[in-house]
């Protein structure tokens, strides 16, 4: 017996991407009487409640939640705690999903036993800085090896882009931190990990996102990136790996180097070598796009490791002084199940 599946979307200003995002769900191969459509709303100040008002008026499984936090884990703890599913599948709305997207997360669910379930992070362009940036997105420097950034790894990981979890997980582990600001999807794997869950990257659950399309918007990104990252290693005391700990030791070497006069003669050894590291790697990963794209990929590399590296000592900094999250994780009931006598 298929399971019921919820949706849970979260979602503040979107009403250029809703309604697409939406009809991609609509498109689902799964049976559409065992999915429900939850959208975590933030108190959107454009269009995005009225269209999903007409959207639900024509489809009763659609849904809204008032989100007041506007934060996405806050959103989405709280489609949880009023879902019907057995399944949560979480989705962006920036994202474009294959038609069978939820029946692989839920075959995969059964066929893994996993708690939680994934694709991989398929970045898909529509200018050229974007393709750029989705070759740079290709390499190890880019992505410190992360498995979930590649379309051909299949196994168990230590996170998945987005998720389908059982229902369970929320009972066992708890919700998504709802003071998350970034970080929050890996910092809830972090704990099913840290309970003994397992996590799955299958190749056969296809979905694509729509990387930044420029300098400051991609070094934002980053930057609120590291931020999380220092937040989860000071909350949860450690990481599954210690790649997200590269940009800050790279980060803080370089300032090391300029800081500390004995290191001075060692600066231009360290920078040549990660011009020539960087450079090679732009010209593997960026030459398919023309000569053009290679200086632009060479760029962004030392944007995404800056960025994130900075971020990542700004939040040591700012959350050893004030930590904001909870002591413990807020979970969910049990489901009762009533048997027939």
């Amino acid at each position: 017996m298929q399971p019921r599946v919820t949706i849970a979307m979260p979602a503040y200003n979107e009403e250029r991407y809703i309604e697409a995002c939406i009809a991609s769900v609509q498109a689902q191969d799964y049976p559409r009487n065992l999915i429900e459509i939850a959208i975590a709303d933030g108190r959107s100040t454009d269009r995005t409640r009225e269209i999903i008002a007409q959207l639900a008026a024509a489809d009763p499984r659609i849904h809204v939640i008032d989100n007041p936090a506007r934060l996405q884990a806050a959103g989405l703890g709280l489609i949880v705690k009023q879902a019907a599913g057995d399944v949560i599948v979480r989705m962006d709305v920036h994202c474009e999903y294959a038609p069978d997207y939820v029946r692989r997360c839920v075959e995969t669910l059964d066929r893994t036993g996993a708690d939680n379930v994934g694709g991989a992070q398929r970045a898909k362009a529509r200018t050229f800085f974007q393709r750029a940036l989705c070759a740079a997105l290709t390499s190890p420097l880019g992505v410190g090896g992360a498995k979930y950034r590649s379309a051909d790894a299949e196994g168990f990981v230590d996170t998945v882009f987005l998720g389908a979890f059982r229902r369970r997980v929320f009972e066992a582990v708890g919700l998504w931190d709802p003071g998350a600001i970034t970080n929050e999807d890996a910092e809830l794997n972090q704990r099913i990990l840290d309970s003994g869950g397992r996590i799955y990257l299958s190749r056969d659950i296809v979905v694509h996102y729509f990387p930044r399309d420029s300098f400051q918007t991609l070094a934002r990104q980053y930057y609120k990136y590291g931020r999380g990252r220092a937040r989860t290693l000071l909350k949860l005391g450690a990481f599954p790996t210690l790649r997200p700990l590269a940009p800050f030791a790279l980060v803080a070497g370089a300032t090391a180097l300029i800081a500390l006069p004995p290191l001075w003669p060692l600066g231009p050894i360290a920078c040549a070598s990660y011009a020539l590291a960087t450079g090679a790697e732009a010209v593997r990963v960026g030459r398919e796009l023309g000569p053009a794209a290679i200086p632009l990929v060479w760029a962004m590399f030392p944007v995404l490791h800056a960025s994130h590296g900075v971020g990542f000592a700004a939040g040591l900094i700012q959350y050893l002084r004030k930590p904001d999250w909870p002591a413990q994780a807020e979970r969910i009931a049990k489901r009762v199940t009533l048997r027939a006598v």
